[in-house]
């Protein structure tokens, strides 16, 4: 249970449009790096293994492999720093946390791809198209 005192003042700080993922959706964070006098924006892509927290402390975490090596990083999801978070791919699974995740190997490592059916417009009937 949130403190109402504690939620008043966070109010203003959160982000009015909050990003659509679940875990296992494999994702492009979009953030916002400062080099020196220089800001530019850096994608970093990978897998969402687990999302905790609420109000300013929701963070989610992605991991993604670089050169045969896992690479986790946590991002606030309310944070200036995190202009965007676009889903490429919607994963199946079974689990609130993908941890196991990080001891699989090769092809293990995929998580499944969720289907999304369309529904089908009705076919129109012999009888209509006659009359």
């Amino acid at each position: 249970m949130r403190q109402p005192l504690i939620e008043l003042v966070e109010k203003p700080h959160l982000k009015k449009t909050l990003p659509e993922f679940n875990v296992g959706d494999t994702v492009d964070v979009r953030c916002k790096i400062v080099e020196g006098d220089k800001e530019r924006i850096q994608v970093y892509n990978g897998t969402v293994i687990a999302q905790r927290g609420a109000g300013l402390n929701e963070v989610f975490t992605v991991r993604r492999l670089v050169g045969d090596e896992g690479v986790e990083r946590t991002f606030l999801i309310h944070s200036p720093n995190v202009v965007g978070v676009k889903v490429r791919r919607r994963g199946k699974v079974r689990r609130v946390k993908l941890y196991y995740l990080r001891k699989r190997i090769g092809k293990a490592r995929k998580v499944r791809e969720l289907r999304v059916h369309k529904k089908e417009a009705p076919k129109p009937q012999l009888a209509d198209a006659v009359a």
